[in-house]
């Protein structure tokens, strides 16, 4: 199956149509058409490639029971790509891996450095460093520099205060600029 871009809106339409039915064949077809963005967006989110993996299958599960819910104005990615990030963050709530703390204190006294030497690093690379992270820092990351999220909307998703999103977010970019340091042989 092809791409999810490369599919006509007329033939997504029918797709969608088809697997509303419960057409296992149209499933398929949009599984395999999804899965390689929506994998990307779980493996963010995820510590591991087998917690990814949970939380694909159980965001497919989600997109083919809410399909009905898709109104078929706006970008379909983009709505299957909003219940992939609940069902993630779902997850790491499941787990107990979002337990935020409020102490912002720490954070003040955090400081970026002047320069971020990303020049030597790759994509890849870059995402293992995000991954890393700990899950609390990677998940309000992702919102907010990946999903683009505000503080206001993390806070409100995550049942935490816009001042621990600030934090967790500084902490997180501290974190992986040390990483770069230290990757690029810079400590």
């Amino acid at each position: 199956m092809e791409d999810l871009h490369l599919i006509s809106v007329k033939s997504l339409e029918a797709l969608i149509s088809a697997c509303r039915k419960g057409d296992r064949t149209a499933q398929r077809e949009l599984f395999e058409a999804l899965s390689p963005r929506m994998y990307a967006v779980c493996l963010r989110y995820a510590g591991s490639t087998d917690d990814a993996k949970d939380i694909l299958q159980d965001g497919f599960v989600s997109v083919f029971s809410k399909l009905d819910s898709y109104s078929g104005s706006g970008s379909f990615e983009g709505w299957a790509r909003k219940i992939f990030v609940n069902t993630a963050l779902m997850h790491l709530r499941k787990n107990d891996a979002l337990r935020m703390s409020d102490d912002i204190t720490l954070a003040r006294d955090l400081s970026a450095p002047e320069s971020t030497p990303l020049e030597d690093i790759g994509y890849q690379q870059l995402l293992r460093l995000i991954s890393s992270l700990p899950p609390d820092a990677r998940t309000v990351f992702n919102l907010h520099v990946v999903e683009g999220y505000s503080h206001k909307e993390i806070a409100d998703r995550l049942g935490i205060r816009e001042a621990t999103s600030r934090s967790k977010l500084q902490r997180a970019r501290v974190q992986l600029q040390e990483m770069i340091k230290k990757l690029n042989g810079n400590d």
